[in-house]
């Protein structure tokens, strides 16, 4: 079965941000996405809402048939925003004012006391939650204790390699992790993403254990070129064909 794919949609309220107006809108693209194929749709609230606001969230929430995962911050504030939606899946992630995306994955061991209680909270709700950490056995172990419903592995070091570099440890890396956190071994769903693009996403989706990837930024790249039904029937392509 291939791997799915979470389209991110952040970078279209990017581009309608620029002037605080009403387009591009993050709703239609969301809604051309899963009509291409698109398995679920992310986005990620930020603290300074640098890109998705409130509404779109909510509105995404009445719109879709297909899962909402929202990104976001473990944090009183984001928690008390998103909670009240209701999706699917909340994805808790580092975040920082400064940096222009997310740098480096969740560390779940030293936050423990904290997701412990915030993961406990999203699971009232009836929500599902993954932890967005680096693919470092200590964290997966974690992450099982802390009863986190799935991990999401930063490919981030993967995928900002070097033209020529030799991928290998970096995707074992990958694979050993993988391997931990499957339902099999720890009974996680494993899904990767950040900065995944036509070139390198091969051989992640190749990852047996991996079910899902969430991938944003190329997709959106590509979509200002040929749309972003076919953008997204590309990354689809690529994904079945490795996985």
């Amino acid at each position: 079965m291939p791997t799915r794919l979470g389209v991110n949609i952040d970078h279209v309220a990017t581009l309608r941000q620029a002037r605080q107006g009403r387009e591009p809108d993050p709703i239609a693209a969301a809604i051309l996405a899963c009509g291409a194929g698109a398995y679920g749709i992310t986005v990620h609230l930020r603290a300074d809402r640098r890109h998705i606001q409130d509404r779109d969230v909510r509105i995404l929430k009445e719109v879709l048939v297909q899962p909402l995962n929202v990104e976001c911050a473990a944090s009183r504030e984001a928690l008390d925003t998103v909670i009240p939606i209701k999706p699917a899946w909340v994805t808790l992630v580092p975040e920082t004012r400064e940096e222009l995306t997310t740098q480096g994955g969740l560390d779940a061991v030293f936050l423990q006391a904290h997701l412990r209680q915030v993961i406990r909270e999203l699971h009232t709700s009836d929500i599902q939650v993954s932890l967005f950490i680096d693919p470092q056995i200590e964290q997966v172990k974690m992450a099982s204790r802390l009863e986190a419903d799935a991990v999401e592995f930063n490919t981030g070091i993967y995928s900002d390699l070097p033209l020529g570099a030799d991928p290998g440890p970096e995707l074992n890396r990958l694979r050993e992790a993988a391997g931990l956190a499957s339902r099999s071994r720890l009974g996680l769903k494993v899904l990767a993403g950040h900065g995944l693009n036509l070139r390198n996403v091969g051989p992640v989706a190749a990852i047996p254990e991996i079910e899902e990837l969430n991938i944003g930024h190329s997709i959106m790249g590509r979509a200002i070129l040929v749309g972003m039904e076919q953008a997204v029937r590309e990354m689809l392509a690529a994904i079945a064909e490795a996985s």
